[in-house]
Parts: C-alpha cells; sequence; structure tokens
C-alpha cells in the first residue's frame, strides 16, 4: 500500500509537470516567490502581498478557443489560502469609483472550448483593470493572440502585472492589497524551429483607441520591470537575440 500512495504521489508530480510544461514553452517565469498554481490551461504565480498573480503563462491553440459563449461567474481561487487572494465581494463598486473591470490575466476567450474555462475566472487570475485598457488595447492584443492560433500556429503567453505608480484602492475590500500601474504581455510561437516574440507594456491610463503595436518594447526591458526571467530554460544564445529585439510577431499580429 504505501509503494501504491508513493506511486500515486510521483504520477500526480510527474502530471503537474508536464502540465506546467505545456502552459510555459521554455520553462515558466522565475524571479518571484509567489505560490504557484498549475492547472490545465495555465499556470499562475499568486503574490500574498499584493493579492494578484505576479505572472499568468498559458498557450492558445485553434483546439482552445471559438467555444460556446461562456458566463463570468467570479469565484475565490480554492487553491490559495483565502488571506492571500480576494473575493467576489472586494470588487464591490469598483466600477464605479475606480473605473475599473475585473481584468482577466489568462483570457476567458482563449480558452472557451476547453472542460476548464471556467478557472479563468478564479480571482487569482483577475486584476481590476481600467476599462479603457481592457475593453481597448489590451483586448485588441488578445483579439491578435487568436487571430494567429487561428491559423494553427500555437501561441504561447506570458502576462502580468507592473507596480510603478498609485493606482487607486478597491473601495469594498477588507484585505489589503495593491493595485497595479500597467501590465505587460510577452507572445511568443516557435515557427519552423525559429523563436520569434513580442513583448508590451501597456499602463492603466491607456486610452481606449491606443494602438497596442505602439506599446511594444523588448522582452529585456519587461524582465527589467517586471523582476522575472521569461524563458528561463531556453538556451542563452538564443534567449539574448530575441529578447533584445523588437517585432519577431510583428507582422504575425497584425502590426
Amino acid at each position: 500500500m504505501k509503494k501504491l500512495a508513493l506511486g500515486l504521489i510521483a504520477f500526480a508530480a510527474l502530471c503537474s509537470a508536464t502540465t506546467q510544461a505545456a502552459n510555459c514553452v521554455y520553462g515558466c517565469p522565475t524571479g518571484k516567490s509567489g505560490q504557484v498554481v498549475t492547472r490545465s490551461i495555465y499556470t499562475i504565480s499568486n503574490n500574498a502581498t499584493t493579492k494578484f498573480a505576479d505572472w499568468a503563462a498559458y498557450q492558445v491553440t485553434s483546439a482552445t478557443i471559438d467555444g460556446p459563449s461562456r458566463t463570468r461567474t467570479w469565484k475565490a481561487d480554492p487553491s490559495i489560502t483565502a488571506a492571500n487572494t480576494l473575493e467576489p465581494a472586494d470588487y464591490t463598486n469598483a466600477a464605479a469609483q475606480l473605473g475599473t473591470d475585473r481584468g482577466h490575466q489568462v483570457p476567458l476567450a482563449a480558452f472557451s472550448n476547453t472542460a476548464d474555462w471556467a478557472t479563468t475566472n478564479y480571482l487569482s487570475n483577475i486584476t481590476p483593470q481600467a476599462a479603457e485598457l481592457n475593453q481597448g488595447p489590451w483586448e485588441r492584443l488578445e483579439n491578435a493572440e487568436r487571430v494567429i492560433a487561428r491559423s494553427g500556429q500555437p501561441v504561447f503567453v506570458v502576462t502580468g502585472p507592473l507596480y510603478e505608480w498609485y493606482f487607486g484602492s478597491l473601495p469594498g475590500a477588507d484585505e489589503s492589497h495593491i493595485i497595479p500601474s500597467g501590465y505587460y504581455k510577452v507572445v511568443i510561437a516557435v515557427i519552423s524551429g525559429t523563436v520569434k516574440a513580442s513583448a508590451f507594456i501597456m499602463e492603466q491610463d491607456s486610452a481606449r483607441a491606443d494602438n497596442f503595436c505602439s506599446k511594444e518594447v523588448t522582452i529585456d526591458e519587461v524582465e527589467l520591470r517586471a523582476g522575472i526571467n521569461v524563458m528561463p530554460t531556453l538556451s542563452t544564445t538564443i534567449q539574448a537575440p530575441v529578447e533584445r529585439s523588437y517585432g519577431g510577431l510583428k507582422s504575425q499580429l497584425g502590426c
């Protein structure tokens, strides 16, 4: 019985590692010490101080998108201690007073055709994101990810918040928290054996009409400002030129 139990534990660990690898193309980001939660469609690193994920990693494919219309039923993350995450009541009056949406880091639309789509509505995957940003350039960049995936090319994404200036506080929250001042997103694809990537940073005060293409930065800048290594297992000889360059997926993203 003991051998069976140990075998099951080892099998569970292997499954978790395999799933994480599927979500993170060259290793999940390093540099943060939060609680890492891996699910079938994404991996996040929860920050107990901010109450939001420091990073989220996911893979979009033609099979994960274009499912039926899905609902947004917000729930606290059952895998995270209540003291380290938010619950739905914490967002009371946030839209009216802050002008924010409940913004997905891992977008629901990217996984509407999967069995675990509802886990994108866990509040560990949500931040108070300015409505102008969420419904404007951020949404258009997420749409562009799905355009690439729809063509048959899998897309890997690493996204997360920045904390560089004070944005505000949730008026209904009963836990301490820190709302992001902006967000980064790195879009990665391996095309004909070549690693191509484009990175973007968008501030909370972005206008709805802003063009996401104008928000492009290098991955090096994202890593510097976010304090992470986006692709830690990618060889240095390949990683260095990819991370210091612009426009790796420019044409594929419609820029």
